[in-house]
């Protein structure tokens, strides 16, 4: 029988894999010889302790047959691999495993046998109404098995999970379940012929062999139109709710509809119905379902019923006919704004700098995170810029430190009705009838399911299309939904989503999880409890700020770059980056739309705006964020403290200690993890500077000596420095026109008369000083104005980076120098007044060892920030005892000289410094 069931599923030449299972051990070869295969295998089914004996249903590549050839090792070690999703080179199954309820670890009763047998019976005989050839037939030896012949690849787009999710959903009951989870490529199934020991053989539940029960002659396979139609009959995601606050189960018991059984469904609850309400024929097949969001889809699995489809509109009809249901009615169109406030959006736009004024709006809430605030900015007037394939946003970061609130502050600018904020189901977005083009969809923390990124890639690769999706009302037309162009997507997650293709289309930053930004949020936060006045109204200048962004969402403009030709990227590997900076590039123009210099159909951006794109993509290339890389910010720390370190080479245990992370949080880090079916990449796969091999460490132990496996990972300074800092952009200077001039909106010419030029008309400011740039709470028209036409000023100690000329390598705004053009008397009083009013950053620490401090009173009570790891260089020569502990040997030391510290107190050191940028 075993010979019988392999020449079944296994075409010759192909290679197949054997598991078997107990309870401690898992045994496992590889055969291209299935005659030696049987043999193996019935060796193995002799052996009374084994649990089951399984193989690989779907085409293994052939290269596997090298790790165990034709034969079989017994109990594999942690380094023996077996089969993954990733070695299936094809599918040739769809497998339908059908269990009976019981409990876990023990075999199956006569009855609940017979129960799955016939619930088999039942799936094929209905598969079969629909088109689906014949199955193989078999005995779990405690379900039941239906194999149906497929030819799909690997990643068959959730086609095979789609059709088990359907298959479950119309026939799973309280006695036997649809297994579901036999959808990955890699699944293993029982091998008929052996026998399937799950806990003692007694009585009543028996030890059983697995058997063939019936084999087509000709094995034929389901075609992909069949499958597709199984798989679409019912919604994997909720429909649009067409009732209100109804509660289907009270709903069901009013109207005397009678349950069999309830359970989990999608995150909803199902309802098998005792009779069909649809029809007089048969009794079973009906069921109902209520998603999280509400909705309700009811419908029978009969083909005289619609095979599923949806039905429940006609239900609630049939039971209320007399009574007439409150329509939910159309969201009123969003209050235009007031015309004076509409007025002060114009006079922004035209003669002040919008985007200061809306970041110091933003600010005035939400402390810091200027890069993030640029970010959602720009992705927000990437909306109205005809060639542009729209800036989508995806900000991560520890939680708890802001990701949502700056997201939902930025929100807040944004007019009514263009903005979407919750989770959602996987398609429910195609059935707001009510989206706008240019609408904005803020996902906070929501996990995104595989099919709800499959709507993200659609809708941001094709941002200028609408989106369709195709779906069958209860009559069996065809119904067309749609999201509508031109909607950009915001992400607030603790990790980023997963999906490369997804990473690739939008801005990856960081938020701010620094102690210094904690200090300035904890500060903002006392100085709003101690106001007087509530400060629980809306500020002031969000109804501008939406007002500005209502008028912007009337233009949709054609943005030319005319100095393109000679903007130069340091790295292209990537090819959606250097199109992210001149989307970027026209976000920021189409910003100063009205400052800017026309032609017919567009406009043109100018060299202000390269700058203002360079320093945002050097921010999230950099210090906030990793476009380039795609690393996320505990990524690049662990990345940066290697380098600091000085290793060439370390293990888990070594970083750990570095990063005072758990080991756990560590490996993670290093190796990558899956969580709720998506996996998220380490270091080991994004950096190439980062590789591991296996070695053996052998310690001391008492009285004797101990030999443990243990991965040391390298690292190769020099490729992270090519890797990590290579994402620079700048202008190659020539003597050709570029016809990028036009006013910028700090040129005090372009200011009329009667509007301030010095900064000084309207009521005084109040100043806020908070760190962040933000300048004022005044509501003054005319001060809004003075103070969005200033530029802020500051010095650095360092040198400015080559990310483009008149760019600050910190991420601050553009400064002048030599290059720039003469600074005005009124202009230069109008920089003055706004430099005054607050400070971009705080200053950095001093560090008492460069100005004359006492190395040993400091050393006796470190503290953060006094001693800095980078000016200590590891060194190979004897340096004696550790200044700090006094114990260990010191191998780095200071630039003076003067201070010495062992490899424990420099990982200290280096552990405060993360600490201080806000490792979590």
């Amino acid at each position: 029988m075993i010979a019988t069931a392999l020449a079944a599923l296994v075409p010759p030449g192909d290679v197949v894999e054997v598991r078997a299972l107990s309870d401690r051990f898992t045994h496992s070869g590889y055969f291209d010889d299935l005659t030696r295969c049987a043999e193996a295998v019935a060796a193995l089914d002799a052996d009374p302790d084994l649990k089951g004996i399984y193989i690989t249903l779907n085409r293994v590549d052939p290269a596997l047959l090298a790790r165990r050839a034709n034969r079989v090792k017994m109990r594999l070690s942690r380094s023996d691999p077996t089969t993954s999703d990733a070695d299936i080179l094809s599918r040739r199954w769809l497998p339908v495993d059908l269990d009976p309820v019981r409990p876990s670890g023990v075999s199956s009763t006569d009855d609940e046998h017979e129960a799955a047998l016939r619930k088999a019976d039942e799936i094929a005989l209905w598969l079969s109404d629909r088109g689906f050839p014949a199955p193989i037939r078999a005995d779990s030896g405690n379900g039941a098995h239906l194999l149906y012949a497929v030819d799909l690849a690997n990643d068959d787009g959730g086609l095979v999970k789609g059709v088990l999710t359907t298959l479950d959903a119309l026939f799973s009951d309280e006695h036997v379940t649809v297994d579901t989870a036999n959808s990955n490529p890699a699944r293993i199934w029982k091998l008929y012929g052996t026998c399937s020991r799950k806990g003692d053989h007694t009585p009543e539940r028996p030890h059983r062999r697995a058997r063939m029960l019936s084999v087509p002659g000709e094995v034929e396979a389901v075609s992909l139109d069949l499958l597709r139609s199984i798989a679409a009959l019912l919604p994997t995601e909720a429909p649009a709710p067409t009732s209100k606050g109804i509660d289907l189960g009270r709903w069901l018991s009013e109207h005397g509809i009678g349950v069999r059984s309830t359970r989990p469904w999608q995150g909803g609850t199902l309802y098998v119905l005792e009779d069909c309400p649809f029809s007089g024929a048969h009794h079973d097949g009906a069921f109902a379902i209520q998603f999280p969001s509400g909705a309700v889809h009811a419908g029978c699995h009969h083909a005289s019923c619609g095979g599923g489809v949806q039905r429940w509109p006609e239900l609630r009809e049939k039971h209320e006919p007399k009574k007439k249901r409150e329509e939910v009615p159309p969201p009123p169109p969003p209050p235009s704004p007031a015309p004076e406030v509409r007025e002060w959006a114009m006079e922004i736009l035209t003669y002040a700098d919008p985007l200061r004024f809306l970041l110091d709006t933003f600010n005035r809430e939400h402390v810091g995170d200027r890069i993030v605030a640029e970010c959602l900015v720009m992705s927000l007037a990437s909306q109205s810029v005809e060639n542009t394939n729209g800036l989508h946003v995806s900000v991560s970061g520890t939680s708890g430190k802001g990701k949502s609130h700056a997201c939902t502050t930025m929100l807040r600018q944004v007019p009514e009705g263009y903005r979407m904020a919750g989770s959602v189901s996987n398609k429910a977005l195609y059935y707001h009838d009510d989206l706008r083009a240019g609408t904005v969809f803020l996902f906070d923390d929501v996990s995104l399911s595989d099919d709800l990124q499959e709507v993200l890639k659609a809708a941001t690769a094709n941002f200028r299309q609408r989106i369709e999706h195709r779906t069958v009302t209860p009559d069996r037309k065809l119904q067309v939904c749609r999201i509508p162009d031109r909607c950009v997507w915001w992400l607030a997650r603790v990790e980023d989503p997963g999906d490369d293709q997804v990473m690739n289309r939008m801005l990856t930053v960081w938020i701010d999880d620094s102690v210094e930004q904690d200090a300035r949020v904890l500060a903002h936060m006392k100085e709003a409890e101690a106001r007087e006045d509530g400060g629980d109204g809306e500020d002031a200048d969000l109804p501008i700020c939406r007002a500005v962004w209502d008028i912007l969402k009337e233009e949709r403009l054609h943005v030319s770059v005319p100095y393109a030709g000679r903007i130069q990227f340091t790295v292209t590997a990537n090819r959606r980056n250097p199109g992210i900076l001149f989307d970027l590039i026209k976000a920021s123009a189409l910003l100063h739309r009205f400052q800017r210099e026309e032609y017919d159909g567009g406009i043109r951006a100018n060299r202000q705006d390269f700058e203002t794109a360079a320093r945002i993509y050097a921010a999230i290339n950099g210090e906030s964020g990793g476009q380039e890389t795609k690393l996320t910010k505990n990524e690049a720390a662990a990345l940066e403290t290697v380098a600091a370190m000085g290793w060439t080479q370390f293990t888990i245990r070594m970083l750990q200690s570095a990063l005072g992370l758990s080991y756990h949080q560590t490996y993670r880090i290093l190796n990558g993890y899956t969580s709720r079916g998506t996996t998220y990449s380490g270091l080991l796969e994004k950096c190439p500077a980062v590789s591991y091999f296996d070695t053996m460490i052998t310690e001391d132990g008492p009285g004797q000596v101990v030999r443990r496996r243990e991965h040391l990972f390298s690292f190769d300074p020099a490729v992270y420095r090519r890797w990590a800092f290579g994402a620079g952009v700048w202008i190659d200077e020539g003597d050709d026109d570029d016809r990028d001039g036009g006013p910028g909106p700090s040129d005090p010419s372009s200011i009329p008369a009667g509007l301030p030029r010095d900064g000084s008309a309207g009521r005084e400011v109040e100043s806020v000083g908070n760190g962040s740039g933000s300048l004022s709470t005044s509501t003054d028209r005319e001060t809004r104005l003075s103070l969005s036409t200033g530029v802020q000023q500051h010095t650095h100690a360092h040198e400015r980076t080559g990310v483009g000329a008149g760019v600050c390598g910190c991420g601050c705004e553009p400064r002048n120098d030599e290059s720039d053009p003469p600074i005005s008397a009124e202009h230069g009083e109008r920089r003055e007044r706004a430099a005054h009013l607050g400070p971009l950053a705080d200053a950095a620490p001093r560090n008492p060892l460069k100005n004359g401090g006492s190395a040993e009173r400091i050393l006796q009570d470190p503290l953060p920030g006094v001693l800095e790891h980078a000016e200590f260089t590891r060194v190979s020569t004897d340096l004696g005892r550790c200044t700090l502990c006094g114990e260990g040997r010191a191998v780095f030391v200071s630039e003076d000289r003067r201070t010495r510290l062992c490899e424990g107190c420099y990982a200290r050191l280096v552990r405060a410094w993360n600490v201080q940028k806000g490792i979590a």
